[in-house]
C-alpha cells in the first residue's frame, strides 16, 4: 500500500451506520460532520449501550493540566494509550503539548499518520518489524522519536539495525527500582548499558533518562527514585553523554504516570544538569478523569499540592456510559444492557449516576444512591435496586466508571456531546 493510500485509510474515517453505539442512517457520514446531524441522547438517537465523552469537561481538563504543567515550567507529553484516539491527540497539542507519549510502534504509526510529529514511546523498541515500522517513519526529517533502553543487548541489536539503514535514534536510558517494571536497577547494569552506546555512537543518541514512577507506592520512596534520576542526568551530563543532543535541542528527562505527576513536577522542574534541559511529563488518563482510581489519586494531588490547590478548580470525568434496563426479573436485581465488552471492570464496577426515561423525563435526574452494580458479564450488568423503586424496562441509565484506559479501547467510535445531550462529534479511536 502507497504511503497516500495508507493516510488515507486511516483519515478518512467514515461512520458505519451499524456501528455500534452510533444512530442509525440510510448511508455512511464522516465523523467530522457529525455535528451537522440532529442526533441527541435523550431523544434516543443513539443505538445503546455507547459510551459518550461531554465537550465541556474535556476542554476543562485539557485547559486544567496545560496551566499545571505551565506553573511548573515544565512540558507535557500526554500518554495517547489512554484513547488511541488521533482528534484528542490534535486537541492536547494545539492546546500547548510538546508531544505524544505512546507505548508500542503501531500506535507510533498511528500516531504518525494523522499528523503527530514528536513521539515519546515510554517503551522498548523490540523486534525486526516494530525498528522496521519506526526507521520508515524516520525517513521523514520532520518527524522526532525516543525509545527506552535498559540493556546492552537491545541496544546492540538497535545499533546494527539502524547503522545499517544509515539512521540516528534517540534512545532515554531508563531507570528502574528493585521490585519494580523494566529499567536498570543498579550502577553496574548502567554501565553496560553506556557501554553498547558508545559502541555505536553514529547510529544510537543518548538523548536523556527517563522513569516510571507509577510501580511504587509510597511518596518518599517515588521522590528518592526521582532524585537519583536527576542525579544520573547531571553525572551523565558532565561526562559528556549528552554533547551531541545538548548541541542541537534539550536532553530530555520524563516521567510521571496520572498518579503522581505533581511529585514529579516538584522534583525535575528546576533540575540543573549544566546544560539545556526538557522535563516532560505523561499522564495520560487527566483528559477524560474518572470517578475511581484516578480520582483517588487526584484527591491526593488536590490536597498535597500547592500548584493544584492554588488553580481552585479540580479534573472533571467526562467519560460515561449509557444503557438501558432490560430486564427487571426479581424485585431488587434488574438487568442492564452494559457488560465487560462495554466498559472496564479491573479498577472498580461502572457506577450508575444518573437516570433518564425517555418520553417522560426532561432531564436525567441523579440514580438512588442505593444502586450498585454487582457483578458484569459480557453484554450484561446485575443493578442491585430495591423492591419499590421508580425503575421500568426501557430506562437510560448512565455510568461513571473507574479506568478509562480499558474502557476506550472497546469503542471504535465515541460521540461528543454539548450540555443539551446533542451530539456535536465523534472520535474515532485507532486501538
Amino acid at each position: 500500500m502507497s504511503d497516500t493510500n495508507y493516510q488515507n485509510t486511516w483519515q478518512s474515517g467514515i461512520i458505519d451506520p451499524l456501528n455500534k453505539g452510533i444512530g442509525t442512517l440510510t448511508a455512511p457520514v464522516a465523523p467530522n460532520a457529525a455535528n451537522a446531524l440532529p442526533w441527541n441522547l435523550l431523544k434516543e438517537d443513539l443505538s445503546l449501550p455507547t459510551a459518550v465523552l461531554y465537550e465541556e469537561r474535556l476542554s476543562h481538563n485539557l485547559d486544567w493540566m496545560q496551566r499545571f504543567v505551565t506553573e511548573y515550567g515544565v512540558k507535557l507529553a500526554p500518554h495517547g494509550k489512554t484513547t488511541m484516539a488521533p482528534k484528542l491527540f490534535a486537541r492536547q497539542l494545539a492546546t500547548g503539548a510538546w508531544g505524544i507519549t505512546l507505548a508500542t510502534a503501531h500506535q507510533t504509526q498511528v500516531a504518525y499518520h494523522h499528523g503527530v510529529r514528536r513521539v515519546l514511546m515510554a517503551n522498548q523498541l523490540v523486534g525486526k518489524q516494530n525498528m522496521n515500522i519506526i526507521s520508515h517513519l524516520l525517513e521523514d526529517p520532520s518527524f522526532e522519536f525516543f525509545c527506552l533502553v535498559d540493556s546492552a543487548d537491545l541496544v546492540d541489536q538497535l545499533g546494527r539495525f539502524f547503522s545499517e539503514r544509515k539512521q540516528i535514534l534517540n534512545v532515554l536510558l531508563e531507570l528502574g527500582p528493585v521490585g519494580g517494571r523494566t529499567g536498570v536497577r543498579n550502577n553496574e547494569q548502567q554501565a553496560t548499558v553506556l557501554a553498547a552506546v558508545k559502541r555505536w555512537e553514529g547510529s544510537i543518541a543518548l538523548s536523556g533518562i527517563e522513569v516510571y514512577e507509577g510501580v511504587l507506592k509510597e511518596e518518599a520512596d517515588i521522590r528518592l527514585f526521582l532524585q537519583r534520576a536527576v542525579q544520573c542526568a547531571k553525572d551523565l551530563a558532565g561526562q559528556g553523554y549528552f554533547n551531541h543532543r545538548s548541541a542541537q535541542k534539550p536532553v530530555v528527562l520524563t516521567g510521571a504516570g496520572s498518579a503522581w505527576y505533581d511529585v514529579v513536577a516538584e522534583e525535575f522542574a528546576g533540575a540543573d544538569i549544566g546544560i539545556p534541559l526538557d522535563v516532560v511529563l505523561r499522564p495520560g488518563c487527566y483528559l477524560t478523569h474518572d470517578v475511581g482510581v484516578y480520582r483517588a489519586a487526584q484527591e491526593q494531588i488536590q490536597t498535597r499540592n500547592p500548584v493544584a490547590k492554588k488553580m481552585r478548580s479540580e479534573l472533571l470525568p467526562a467519560l460515561q456510559l449509557w444503557a438501558y434496563v432490560q430486564s427487571i426479573p426479581e424485585s431488587d436485581k434488574a438487568i442492564v444492557t452494559l457488560g465487560k465488552r462495554d466498559a472496564a471492570f479491573d479498577a472498580g464496577l461502572p457506577l450508575p449516576v444518573k437516570r433518564f426515561r425517555p418520553g417522560q423525563d426532561t432531564a436525567p435526574v441523579d440514580s438512588p444512591s442505593h444502586w450498585e452494580v454487582t457483578g458484569m458479564m459480557d453484554q450484561h450488568a446485575y443493578l442491585k435496586i430495591n423492591a419499590g423503586d421508580d425503575i421500568k424496562v426501557g430506562d437510560m441509565i448512565a455510568f461513571d466508571i473507574s479506568h478509562p484506559c480499558l474502557t476506550f479501547d472497546k469503542w471504535r467510535h465515541l460521540p461528543v456531546l454539548d450540555g443539551k445531550f446533542n451530539v456535536i462529534d465523534i472520535v474515532q479511536t485507532f486501538f
